[in-house]
């Protein structure tokens, strides 16, 4: 059985790195670190390597032992959590040289690139699916541990409010609240609390958007330029692809931000309310997803990565 494996490698591992994907949210960083927390509770020192932090989870339990690199070359052992394929993951490097590779996710298009993969597109968030592998493993989920998955499923349920939210979703979230985990305060410091920097880019969102297919669609941008103005941060710009989805009558929103290190590329984020399958819309960039929440990348300036987008959801919007 594939939980018996992993809890197998992770034994016979003397070295681990906890990996994730690129621009993380609050399910990759709760899910790596919860991990963490929870190897260590086995007795089992394992390194998180994450290149970019959002400062808006720095309340998390064990941010302090995250690491940008590491001097280890070679380990044992590389978890990687909440990622869907290869080239998103950060810190590939460690993965591709481990001994033994493990995958744990809940996207539908994960690519099964470990020689271990433990997938559940059905979880709403990886943290979810921790929460079960934990319990099989008689690991204590504490209320640190329980800090970190909590912050994982409300951040990619929105608050409970998305369509992939399970019964054992709530009867995850009961059992946390009874360790003592905090969920109005997880709440409001990721769903509640924006940055100055963010509400900056928020103004110019909201400003620029557009309206496409009869209203069904929305889209919006922000570039480098824009970052440097308001002086944002790692993380400054997540949950601006959320605003259009607000708006009544759209089913899918789109947001594009320039990559910093190439002006004709923008990362595409989509959104969509009740039908589009957006993580198809993405395979056709070369990326993939959840069916309601996906991105990609496009190359082009912001006119004709627009029109390329909207190319596509011509051909699945009714």
């Amino acid at each position: 059985m594939t939980l018996d494996n992993i809890i197998e490698e992770i034994r016979k591992a003397e070295s681990i790195i906890i990996l994730t994907h690129e621009t993380p949210d609050g399910d990759a960083i709760g899910s790596t670190l919860a991990m963490k927390l929870a190897l260590k509770s086995i007795g089992k020192n394992a390194e998180v390597v994450i290149k970019e932090y959002p400062r808006i989870f720095n309340y998390l339990p064990g941010r302090e032992e995250v690491k940008k690199e590491t001097e280890t070359q070679k380990y044992d052992l590389a978890i990687s959590l909440d990622c869907a394929d290869l080239k998103r993951l950060v810190g590939k490097e460690y993965f591709e040289e481990a001994k033994q590779t493990i995958v744990i996710d809940h996207h539908g298009s994960n690519q099964m690139y470990g020689d271990i993969n433990f997938v559940n597109p059905v979880a709403p968030a990886c943290c979810q699916i921790l929460i079960g592998i934990f319990e099989y493993f008689n690991i204590e989920v504490n209320k640190d541990i329980g800090t970190c998955i909590l912050t994982g499923i409300i951040t990619d349920t929105g608050g409970f409010r998305y369509s992939g939210v399970t019964p054992e979703t709530f009867e995850f979230t009961a059992e946390l609240l009874q360790k003592g985990v905090n969920v109005a305060e997880i709440s409001k410091k990721v769903l509640e609390t924006r940055t100055k920097a963010n509400f900056e880019l928020m103004k110019r969102v909201i400003d620029r958007m557009e309206f496409f297919e009869n209203g069904k669609v929305s889209f919006t941008y922000i570039t480098n330029k824009d970052l440097q103005e308001v002086n944002a941060e790692i993380g400054d710009h997540e949950g601006l692809v959320e605003i259009g989805r607000e708006v009544e009558g759209v089913e899918v929103a789109v947001f594009i931000r320039q990559k910093e290190d190439d002006e004709y590329k923008y990362k595409i984020s989509m959104r969509s309310n009740n039908y589009v399958n957006v993580s198809d819309v993405c395979f056709a960039f070369g990326g993939g997803g959840h069916p309601r929440a996906a991105g990609a990348v496009a190359q082009g300036d912001v006119e004709q990565v627009k029109q390329k987008i909207l190319s596509e959801l011509s051909k699945v919007l009714k």
